[in-house]
């Protein structure tokens, strides 16, 4: 059954920072997705979250987390690092090649409906959170 407007709600998966983390995040959301009736948004959610998250555990050393979040018809997926560094701001089009580097934020711009970052601070535990949304119509 399809979520309406006025249903929300929230997940986070905490991930180690290992490669093999990124696929389970992928499984994860497309699961949760699917539960939620949202199988519209999957594929784009799926490239979203994997851009986050490959970031988070490639340029981190700590631990990371999935975060997603349906509120008002827009999904909202983010990925939290320890590292509180801001990310690398996406590089334009015309200077994207074709090594797989610095692609990342540059599709989650393209993909994404809005994307943002923020400092996190929380428990004593610094880091951030970069998030995009996607909304559903």
């Amino acid at each position: 059954m399809p979520e309406t407007a006025d249903d929300s709600w929230e997940y986070s998966l905490y991930i180690p920072n290992d490669p093999r983390a990124v696929t389970v995040c992928r499984r994860t959301l497309r699961l949760i997705l699917t539960m939620h009736g949202l199988i519209n948004l999957t594929d784009t959610a799926e490239l979203l979250a994997t851009e986050l998250i490959s970031n988070a555990v490639r340029h981190t050393k700590g631990p990371a987390a999935l975060r997603v979040r349906w509120k008002d018809g827009v999904l909202r997926i983010g990925a939290w690092d320890a590292d509180p560094e801001p990310p690398e701001p996406p590089r334009p089009p015309e200077h994207l090649t074709d090594t797989e580097d610095g692609r990342g934020l540059a599709l989650v711009r393209a993909c994404a409906d809005l994307w943002g970052w923020q400092p996190q601070a929380r428990y004593g535990n610094r880091g951030k959170y970069v998030w995009c949304e996607l909304a559903s119509a």
